[in-house]
C-alpha cells in the first residue's frame, strides 16, 4: 500500500464498499480514504493501524431526517446530545430539520441562529434544510445561496404554531420558486381534507389513532406531489413514508421521469400496529405505524428501489408529553442512536445485507442531499466510518441512550447489531457506546 501521507489504515474482513463486502484494509490521508486495498497490503512506514478484526467497516450512516429541537426546545434535544446519541449509533452525518426549534429555519438570521449553537456542540457533521412556510417564498432563495441543502414543508398541520402548513397554492408557488435554482422540496405528504374527515384521536386505544390517520392520507397528498412536481420539473422528495398503498403512485411516476424520491424510517419497518399497547404512546408518530402486512410491503418496495432510503426522523419531547393519550401526545419517535441495529434486525431476517443497509441508510441519503464526500467507502470520500458487530445482541436500555429524554419504542427489544465505534474523518468519535469530545463540522450545500 504504497500511498503517499497515508497516516491510518482500518483493516476489516468485513468491509462494506459499493461493490460489495470483502475484506480489506482502508487507507486514510488528511480524513478522506486514499485506498481501498487488499486485506493483508502492508501498512505504510508511519501509518497508524486499526485492526478490526470480524467486525464490519460500514460507511458511516448520513441521517437526514433529525428534529434537533435547538435553540428554543433544547429541553426537547438539543445539538449537544443529539449528536452525542449519533456518534454511539454509527451516524457520522445528520441533517437538521428546520421546525420545532425557536426560531425555525426559516430566513437567513434564524439559520444563522442554529449555526451558532450547534458549532460548538456538534459531535458529528451536520447539515440544515431550510423551511418553507407562508410568507417565505422570497426567503427561498437566500436560504439556498446561505447553504441550506433543501426545504422542508408540511401539507398538514406541523403540530409546533410557528411552522405552519403550506396550502395548495401555497405549495405550487414554493414548488415554482425552488425549481427556478434546482432545490429540493421534502414534503411531510398527508392530506388535511381526508385528516379533517377521518374520526380524531382521542383515549388510550392505538387503533383509534391508527384510523385518525388513515393511508388515504398519504396516498392524496403523494398524488397531488406528483402532479405539481411534473408540472414544475422540481426535486421532489416524500418524508417519512408510512403506507406501502402509496409505492404504485411512486414507482409510476418514476417511470414517466417524474424527479420524486421517498425515505421511510426505521419504525415503519420493525415495528407494527398489532404490537402497541394501549397507552404506549412511545409509539405515537404521524403518519403512523401500520400493520404487519403494510410493513412487509414496505420492505418490498426498498428491495426494489421505489423506496430510496432509511432514515430515523427522530422527533424527541420530554417524557410528560409522552402521556397515555393518542389524541393529545406529542408524535414522535426517538430512534437516532439505534436505527442501525433496528434496522439491520430485520433486514437479516429477509435475507438482506449490510451492503443492502448501507445503500439505504448511508449512500443514498446522502446522495438525496448532495452530500458528495459522504456516503461509501471508496476513495476521495470522507473517511466516516460505522464498525458493526453484526452477529452479536443487545437489549435496548432506555437509560443507555445519549438522547436528552430517555423514551423509546425499543424499550427491552433484542436487537443484532453492536455499534464498537464510529469515526469521522478518520478521527475516532465513538466507542463501545461512549462519544468523545465534540470534532464535527457544519456542512453546507456546495461546499466541502
Amino acid at each position: 500500500m504504497a500511498v503517499a501521507d497515508v497516516d491510518l489504515v482500518l483493516r476489516s474482513t468485513r468491509v462494506v464498499t459499493p461493490d460489495g463486502v470483502r475484506p480489506a484494509s482502508v487507507a486514510v490521508a488528511d480524513g478522506r480514504i486514499a485506498a481501498v486495498a487488499p486485506h493483508d497490503a502492508p501498512v505504510p512506514p508511519g501509518a497508524r493501524l486499526a485492526d478490526l478484526g470480524d467486525d464490519a467497516l460500514l460507511p458511516g450512516l448520513v441521517d437526514t431526517h433529525v428534529h434537533v429541537n435547538d435553540p428554543g426546545r433544547a429541553h426537547w434535544e438539543g445539538f449537544g446530545c443529539a449528536t452525542r446519541a449519533a456518534a454511539a449509533g454509527g451516524v457520522t452525518t445528520l441533517v437538521d430539520m428546520p421546525l420545532n426549534s425557536v426560531p425555525p429555519t426559516t430566513t437567513v438570521a434564524a439559520l444563522a441562529v442554529k449555526q451558532a449553537v450547534a458549532r460548538p456542540a456538534a459531535h458529528v457533521d451536520v447539515g440544515f434544510w431550510g423551511g418553507a412556510v407562508p410568507g417565505n417564498l422570497n426567503d427561498l432563495k437566500p436560504l439556498h445561496d446561505a447553504g441550506v441543502l433543501g426545504f422542508k414543508c408540511f401539507l398538514t398541520d406541523s403540530g409546533v404554531p410557528e411552522f405552519p402548513h403550506l396550502a395548495p397554492d401555497r405549495l405550487a408557488a414554493a414548488l415554482a420558486v425552488i425549481a427556478g435554482f434546482d432545490g429540493l422540496l421534502v414534503v411531510h405528504a398527508e392530506d388535511p381534507g381526508v385528516l379533517a374527515a377521518a374520526p380524531p384521536a382521542a383515549g388510550a386505544a392505538y387503533a383509534g389513532f391508527l384510523a385518525s390517520r388513515p393511508p388515504e392520507a398519504e396516498h392524496r397528498a403523494i398524488a397531488g406531489l406528483i402532479a405539481l412536481a411534473r408540472e414544475h420539473g422540481t426535486r421532489v422528495h416524500v418524508l417519512h413514508l408510512s403506507s406501502a398503498g402509496a409505492l404504485p403512485l411512486l414507482a409510476a411516476a418514476r417511470r414517466e421521469g417524474v424527479r420524486i424520491t421517498a425515505e421511510t424510517c426505521p419504525h415503519f419497518l420493525t415495528l407494527t400496529a398489532e404490537e402497541v399497547p394501549d397507552g404506549a404512546t412511545a409509539f405515537k408518530c404521524c403518519p403512523p405505524i401500520r400493520e404487519a402486512a403494510n410493513r412487509e410491503a414496505l420492505w418490498a418496495g426498498l428491495a426494489d428501489g421505489t423506496v430510496d432510503c432509511v432514515v430515523s426522523d427522530h422527533s424527541p419531547c420530554t417524557a410528560d408529553l409522552k402521556t397515555g393519550d393518542f389524541g393529545q401526545a406529542w408524535g414522535g419517535i426517538s430512534s437516532l442512536q439505534l436505527g442501525l441495529p433496528a434496522v439491520w434486525t430485520e433486514a437479516r431476517r429477509r435475507g438482506h445485507t449490510l451492503a443492502d443497509v448501507a445503500r439505504w441508510m448511508s449512500t443514498a441519503p446522502a446522495a438525496l442531499a448532495g452530500l458528495d464526500r459522504k456516503g461509501a467507502v471508496e476513495p476521495g470520500r470522507d473517511a466516516d466510518f460505522a464498525v458493526l458487530a453484526p452477529e452479536e445482541t443487545f437489549t435496548v436500555d432506555p437509560a443507555a441512550l445519549h438522547h436528552r429524554n430517555p423514551v423509546t419504542a425499543y424499550a427491552g427489544r433484542t436487537l443484532y447489531g453492536v455499534v464498537r465505534s464510529a469515526w469521522l474523518r478518520g478521527r475516532r468519535i465513538a466507542e463501545d457506546g461512549v462519544p468523545g469530545e465534540p470534532a464535527g463540522r457544519l456542512l453546507e450545500r456546495g461546499r466541502a
